[in-house]
């Protein structure tokens, strides 16, 4: 007979074995103080933390319109949806939402889903439906969620080199030319902070009849005049066929969603089970998120402090000799390169330091390549700064390994 708890044991066991297993930090934000959060620790006392790895990019979680119209919203309708979209889920808060979404890149329409994974997963596996014979040309350090989508869209599909366009139109030049394609990529790379070439992706796809599909999740609400990611900053817009985003990162609530032309939209919505059968997000999420959307499109004193953080924060790690990589985003990785090390001093930054960042370890980075993955906002401090760079050099010290410069 089966051992099927013997199974679970051995599948967590093996996890530990990698050194890669994970413990949730039990944190409470403290409101109007982000970055600073409150951490219960395991025998139940509760002390002060600093925040270093949150995708919450501008505080927007906490900000006063976000807040207000959230409160504001539970009060006019209560607390859930009720439904599936199709199924009594539709409130005047999402259509609202999904309007502001397509307005932000600048596109006919726009479908919210309950994750950014989701709004991934279900768009890309449902084109494979809706157009046969279909191929999907996918950059390999596509996020798990873009992956799954392919995979479900049961379809052909290839690989190309992460930003290698020379290999991507060679797979493009020897596919059919009448099938249908699809090219995705993303415009933020959120583990090594580089971006997508979209321009040149953007000329291919038009030489070879491809739909573009472009996940910024990692870009939306940072980028751009008006927060509409990478794509928005680089004038293109009009050439990317379907946009996906979340809610969840700079716009600081949850949810997800892709923006696209009227008839896209409506053929996902009406295809994909992954919408079609899942309960719509609470309308106070939808408030929120509005509020959040429509606030920063007029925000760009935010974008501009968020990159003067991180790129302060990069250059002063380098000038201490902390192993910053390479990156020409906000996003700043660590290297450490070993996944027990990994855990053990993100385990001291925390304990010792009051500084909570997670261990970036395989399969979310390759094998040789952890890191700490560092995001800094528009309200992390230089005497913020100054304490995070000493307790990253003391953790290295204690973590037995001389510090050393990569990238």
């Amino acid at each position: 007979m089966m051992d099927y708890t013997g199974a679970f044991k051995s599948a967590v066991a093996r996890v530990r074995a990698e050194g890669r297993y994970r413990v949730f930090a039990d944190l409470l934000r403290k409101r109007g103080e982000f970055p600073r959060a409150r951490y219960r620790t395991e025998h139940g006392d509760t002390r002060e933390v600093t925040v270093w790895c949150s995708n919450d990019y501008l505080g927007m979680g906490q900000s006063n319109c976000v807040i207000g119209a959230m409160k504001n919203a539970i009060d006019d309708v209560g607390a859930g949806a009720g439904g599936t979209r199709n199924i009594s889920g539709t409130t005047h808060y999402h259509v609202e939402l999904e309007r502001s979404l397509a307005d932000l890149h600048q596109k006919e329409a726009a479908l919210l889903f309950t994750s950014g994974y989701l709004a991934n997963q279900a768009t890309l596996a449902t084109l494979g439906k809706i157009l046969p014979g279909l191929i999907v040309f996918s950059d390999e350090l596509n996020h798990a969620s873009m992956i799954e989508g392919v995979k479900g869209a049961r379809c052909e599909k290839h690989v190309w080199r992460h930003n290698d366009v020379a290999h991507l139109e060679e797979l493009l030049k020897a596919a059919p030319a009448d099938a249908p394609k699809v090219i995705a990529l993303e415009s933020v790379y959120s583990m090594d902070g580089d971006v997508g070439p979209l321009e040149a992706v953007c000329d291919l796809a038009d030489k070879y009849g491809a739909l573009t599909y472009l996940d910024e999740v990692h870009a939306v609400g940072l980028y751009g005049l008006r927060g509409a990611g990478v794509a928005e900053r680089d004038g293109l817009l009009d050439r990317i066929d379907i946009i996906e985003g979340t809610l969840g990162k700079a716009f600081g609530v949850m949810g997800g969603y892709i923006a696209a032309d009227a008839v896209v939209c409506d053929a996902i919505r009406s295809w994909a089970p992954g919408f079609i059968f899942t309960t719509s997000l609470a309308p106070v999420l939808a408030a929120g998120a509005r509020a959040s959307v429509e606030y920063l499109k007029s925000a760009n004193h935010l974008r501009e402090a968020h990159q003067e953080r991180a790129a302060t924060l990069k250059r002063r790690l380098a000038e201490e000799g902390v192993p910053v990589m390479d990156s020409e985003t906000h996003i700043v990785p660590v290297h450490v390169g070993d996944p027990v090390r990994c855990k053990r001093m993100t385990d001291l930054l925390l304990d010792q330091h009051g500084i909570y960042v997670q261990p970036i370890n395989y399969p979310t980075v390759p094998k040789g390549t952890e890191r700490m993955r560092l995001t800094p906002t528009p309200l992390h401090t230089d005497a913020m700064f100054d304490e995070l760079i000493a307790a990253l050099k003391a953790v290295y010290a204690e973590s037995a390994g001389e510090l050393r410069v990569v990238g």
